[in-house]
């Protein structure tokens, strides 16, 4: 990570060095000036990510050099000091937009915990004007895309437990839109304009996992060289995902559990309770009453966070969507990707409606962008376009379930006609998959008297 680059403001030279120091100590990267007009040319001139001036300056104080900040970029804090304390004074500096308000004389901890916790604030605040600038272009004003009857009762459920303070667990298999559904959840609450913070607890170890959610002091462990803020206290007044919840180490579950009864934290190596307010909500792809029963989670937590739980159904589940997310990421990709393509076959898209998406919402995403990007000029999507799926399709192709009495003529049937439909009729492939000869495959099919209903079969069937 870049240092960050401080500009000091003070006409007393010893108060200026005295700053420059300190926070040259702490690791910034810092410029120094005597005067407020020499300050506001270097903030026109140079790029900083922070300013500390002090008030009480000719001809230019430091509300004009916060308001010369301001025009240059309302991102930039500003820090403002003075050995000329009042309430009016320390009012008017934060009505004119100062991050903070520092007495003289102060330590050199004062001032570096003042240009932590500013900058920090514009870090969470950044990353929360993406988050929600992602979530409102992949959603767009649909929001979730499909109009079936599960999403519409997804829709209402959203709805009706966004505003509660309670934990929310999100529940459906990998790729359904779990995390959309939590920012979804957030964004129509009444902490949309507070911090969302994410954890991914299948990506991190046990021992980075806690001190990710709940923070360390300075020397808590070997590397730890600065205190860190956990993602519960960066969450503070806004809403944390606990992403893949089932993947948190046994071990660190009980210090979890408290932090959701409790609403406190401590950070690891330290001894001073935080109290956080914090939304939880988490997600899972697994069973977790199985991972109960195998004590990989605890039956307490389980409980703690099945408060509201939200089924997020697989797209096999909601078929009828496919024709409207299908289109969706066709408009978006050929947007993004500088194509022109506007349709998909309706021979391609009965493909799509007889697959099963074991990779969902995720999966149908993945191949309309590949078919864009490697669709040049063309304004519509045909069958050929999607081979790859297709090849991958066959090559995926299941057994029939098998019942009692079954016989293995029966069963041969089944697999023929499966790899004939998967294949779009096509039997020189449907034999290559079946491992037999184009000859043994006809002579199968009359067999079986399937040569007359494969013919009804391939008039649907994409070519």
């Amino acid at each position: 990570m870049p240092k960050a680059k401080i500009l000091v403001i003070d006409d007393e030279p010893l108060m200026r060095e005295f700053i420059e120091e300190a926070m040259t100590r702490a690791g910034y990267k810092v410029i120094s000036s005597g005067s407020g007009a020499e300050g506001t040319e270097l903030i026109k001139t140079q790029s900083f990510d922070l300013v500390i001036t002090d008030l009480k300056m000719e001809p230019i104080d430091g509300i004009e050099v916060l308001k010369e900040t301001t025009k240059v970029s309302a991102e930039i804090p500003v820090i403002i000091i003075t050995a000329y304390a009042t309430i009016d004074t320390a009012i008017e500096t934060l009505k004119a937009g100062a991050m903070d308000y520092l007495i003289k004389p102060f330590t050199p901890e004062a001032i570096e915990i003042a240009v932590k916790r500013a900058l920090d604030k514009v870090k969470i605040n950044a990353e929360n004007k993406y988050l929600r600038a992602e979530l409102d272009s992949y959603f767009g004003p649909q929001e979730i895309i499909g109009k079936s009857k599960v999403m519409r009762e997804l829709y209402e459920k959203i709805h009706k437990v966004a505003d509660s303070r309670s934990t929310v667990l999100i529940r459906g298999e990998t790729g359904v839109g779990k995390e959309l559904v939590a920012r979804m959840i957030h964004l129509l609450s009444t902490r949309k304009d507070k911090p969302f913070i994410k954890v991914n607890c299948a990506a991190l170890s046990s021992g980075i996992l806690e001190s990710e959610l709940f923070g360390h002091e300075r020397g808590a462990f070997t590397g730890a060289y600065e205190k860190k803020i956990g993602r519960f206290e960066l969450a503070h007044g806004g809403s944390l995902l606990l992403d893949e919840i089932s993947e948190i180490n046994i071990d660190l579950q009980p210090k979890l559990l408290r932090a959701l009864q409790e609403r406190e934290i401590e950070r690891v190596g330290g001894t001073e309770t935080i109290s956080v307010d914090v939304r939880i909500i988490a997600t899972s792809n697994r069973n977790l009453e199985e991972a109960i029963e195998k004590h990989t989670f605890r039956q307490d937590l389980f409980y703690r966070l099945n408060v509201i739980t939200i089924y997020v159904p697989p797209l096999r589940e909601r078929k009828e969507d496919i024709p409207e997310l299908a289109n969706y990421f066709l408009k978006r990709f050929s947007k993004e990707n500088g194509r022109n393509v506007e349709t998909i076959t309706p021979k391609a898209m009965d493909y799509f409606m007889e697959y099963n998406w074991p990779g969902n919402v995720r999966e149908l995403q993945n191949i309309i962008e590949r078919a864009v990007v490697l669709a040049g000029n063309k304004k519509t999507l045909c069958i050929e376009d999607f081979e790859f799926f297709k090849t991958k399709c066959n090559s995926g192709s299941t057994l029939p379930q098998l019942q009692p009495g079954i016989t293995l003529a029966e069963i041969e049937k089944n697999i023929i006609l499966k790899t004939l439909e998967n294949c779009g009729g096509n039997r020189t492939k449907s034999a290559e998959i079946l491992g037999i000869s184009v000859r043994t495959l006809r002579n199968k099919l009359h067999e079986y008297g399937m040569i007359k209903n494969q013919k009804n079969r391939m008039e649907r069937l994409p070519k």
